[in-house]
C-alpha cells in the first residue's frame, strides 16, 4: 500500500513539475519578446460594427456600460448597440429606458429579450449574431468600461490583415484597491495578460479569448462553428476552434479596458469554480482536436498546457492528503523534490515581471505586496476548484452561475452571495494540514513550512467566508427592516 501511495505522490509531483515547466517557458518567451511592439495601421474605413452586451441581472452596472459604449468614437450610422438582456429583475426596465434615450439621439439599438435563457451567455451571443448584419462584433461584459478610442485602436489591425479573426485588449481594474482580495486578483490578472497572453501571442501559440474587451470578425465566428454552450467557458472554446481553423488571434496589451474585480470572496470562488469547470470541459472537448490539428509541436504542447491550468489544484490537494500517511511510514525521506521547488520560482518571477512592466517602482512594489494574500487565497481555494474540476471530469452538468457585479459596497447589494458548504470542508482541511505540519516537524522538518502554508491558507479562506456570511446575514436583516419600514410609511 505504501508503494502505491508513494507512486501516486510522485506522479502528482511530476505532473506539477511539467505544468510549472510550461510556466517557466512562458516567462522565458515573454522575456525574449518583451521589446516587440506592433505598429498600428491607419484606420482607412469605417465598417459596420455591432457591440454586443450580454447581461443577466446587472442593475448596478448596466447603465454605466451602455453609456460607455455610446461614447465610443465611431460613426453612429455604422454602429449598432445590441443588448442581449436575459435579466429577470429591475435591469430590464433600466436598460429599456437607456436604449430609448439613445435611440432618440440617433443611435441604432437592439434590446434582445429571450423567453428562456437557453445556452446562457453562449446562447445569447449566438442569438445576437443571427440578428445582426455587421462584419465585425465587439463584446463587453457588464462590469467593463471601454475607453472611447477602443475601436479605433483594435479595428485597424483587423482591417489590415484579413487573417485576423479576433483582436482583444488587456484587462484593467476599476476597484483594485478595494480590499486584500481585489489586490491579490489584480496581481494575478496583470500576470495573465502581461506575461502569459503576450508570450503566447508573440510566439505564435494559441491564446484564449477572455470573454470581453475584444472584437470578432463575424466570418471567423461562423467558420469556427459559432458559439457553443457545451462548456462553461464558451470564449475559450470558440477562440481555440477559430485558431485551429486557421484564423489568427491578436492580443494588444497596450489597449486597456478596465473592469470590476469581485470584491466578495464568495463571488470570486464562484467565478473561479466556473472557469475551472469550463477549462476542464474544453480540455476534454478539444485535446484530440488540438493533437490532430495542423499546428506546430510547441503550439500543441502549450495549448494543452493552458487547458490544464486548473489541474494543478487537485494534484496539490491530493499530495496534501497523501503526506501524513507517507510521513508516518518514512516513505518521503530521500524523495527528490528540489527540482519542483526550483520550478516553483517561475510564477513569482512572472508576477514581478508583470508589475515591473505596468507600473513605476513604487507601484510595482505596492502590487507585489499582495503576493502573500494571493498565495493564501489561491491555495485555500484549491478545494472548491478541485470539486469544480472533478465535476467536469465526471461529466456533471452545472449551470452558468454569473459573477455578481456591485459598483460599490457589496455588503448592501442584493446580489451578494451566501457562503457555500465548502467552508466546513476547508476548516477540516485546515486541521488536517496542521496535523501534517506537526508530523513534519518531528519526522521531516523540511516539509514543515510547505504544510503550514496549507493550514494557514485554508484557515484564511474559511475564516474570510464565515466573516462574509455574517456580513450578508446582517445586510439581509437591515434590508428586511428597511422594507418593512417603507411599507409601514406607505400604508
Amino acid at each position: 500500500m505504501t508503494t502505491f501511495l508513494l507512486t501516486l505522490y510522485a506522479l502528482c509531483a511530476i505532473s506539477l513539475g511539467l505544468y510549472t515547466a510550461g510556466q517557466a517557458i512562458l516567462l522565458w518567451r515573454y522575456w525574449r519578446t518583451r521589446q516587440e511592439e506592433r505598429p498600428r495601421p491607419a484606420l482607412s474605413q469605417w465598417p459596420g460594427l455591432t457591440v454586443q452586451l450580454p447581461l443577466y441581472n446587472e442593475a448596478y452596472v448596466a447603465g454605466r456600460l451602455i453609456d460607455a459604449v455610446a461614447a465610443l468614437d465611431y460613426p453612429r450610422d455604422k454602429l449598432t448597440i445590441q443588448v442581449l438582456d436575459d435579466s429577470r429583475d429591475r435591469t430590464v426596465p433600466l436598460v429599456a429606458r437607456k436604449l430609448a434615450e439613445l435611440e432618440s439621439r440617433g443611435y441604432q439599438v437592439q434590446h434582445l429579450r429571450r423567453s428562456q435563457r437557453d445556452g446562457f451567455k453562449a446562447g445569447a451571443l449566438a442569438a445576437g449574431v443571427q440578428l445582426c448584419d455587421s462584419d465585425f462584433i465587439a463584446i463587453f461584459d457588464a462590469d467593463f468600461i471601454p475607453p472611447p478610442d477602443f475601436l479605433r485602436r483594435l479595428l485597424p489591425h483587423m482591417l489590415a490583415d484579413p487573417a485576423v479573426g479576433i483582436a482583444q485588449s488587456r484587462w484593467g481594474h476599476l476597484n483594485a484597491d478595494e480590499n486584500s482580495l481585489t489586490r491579490a486578483q489584480k496581481l494575478s490578472i496583470d500576470t495573465h495578460f502581461v506575461v502569459e497572453q503576450a508570450a503566447r501571442n508573440r510566439s505564435g501559440w494559441l491564446i484564449p479569448f477572455n470573454g470581453t474587451g475584444g472584437v470578432w470578425r463575424r466570418r471567423c465566428i461562423e467558420e469556427a462553428g459559432g458559439w457553443s454552450a457545451d462548456t462553461l467557458t464558451e470564449d475559450l472554446d470558440l477562440s481555440y476552434r477559430a485558431q485551429m481553423a486557421g484564423w489568427r488571434s491578436l492580443f494588444l496589451p497596450e489597449v486597456e479596458v478596465p473592469g470590476e474585480i469581485p470584491p466578495q470572496l464568495a463571488a470570486y470562488k464562484q467565478q473561479q469554480a466556473r472557469w475551472a469547470t469550463g477549462n476542464t470541459q474544453c480540455l476534454l472537448k478539444l485535446a484530440r482536436q488540438i493533437a490532430a490539428a495542423k499546428l506546430g509541436a510547441m503550439q500543441k504542447v502549450m495549448a494543452i498546457q493552458h487547458l490544464c491550468q486548473y489541474l494543478p489544484q487537485p494534484l496539490m490537494l491530493l499530495m496534501l492528503l497523501l503526506t501524513p500517511p507517507l510521513l508516518l511510514t518514512g516513505a518521503l525521506e530521500g524523495l527528490p523534490l528540489a527540482p519542483l521547488g526550483l520550478l516553483g520560482l517561475a510564477p513569482p518571477l512572472m508576477y514581478i515581471a508583470s508589475q515591473a512592466r505596468l507600473y513605476d517602482k513604487r507601484g510595482a512594489f505596492s502590487g507585489l505586496t499582495a503576493f502573500p494574500a494571493l498565495l493564501f487565497i489561491g491555495t485555500g481555494m484549491s478545494l472548491s476548484n478541485s470539486l469544480a474540476v472533478a465535476a467536469a471530469l465526471l461529466g456533471v452538468k452545472t449551470g452558468f452561475r454569473r459573477t455578481p457585479k456591485f459598483q460599490g459596497d457589496w455588503r448592501r447589494s442584493q446580489y451578494a452571495l451566501p457562503t457555500d458548504i465548502t467552508v466546513w470542508l476547508e476548516l477540516a482541511l485546515m486541521l488536517y494540514a496542521l496535523w501534517a505540519a506537526w508530523l513534519a516537524w518531528d519526522l521531516q522538518r523540511e516539509l514543515f513550512a510547505y504544510l503550514l502554508i496549507y493550514a494557514l491558507s485554508f484557515a484564511s479562506v474559511a475564516g474570510w467566508s464565515l466573516r462574509e456570511s455574517l456580513i450578508v446575514w446582517r445586510g439581509q436583516l437591515a434590508a428586511g427592516e428597511q422594507t418593512r419600514r417603507e411599507a409601514a410609511e406607505n400604508a
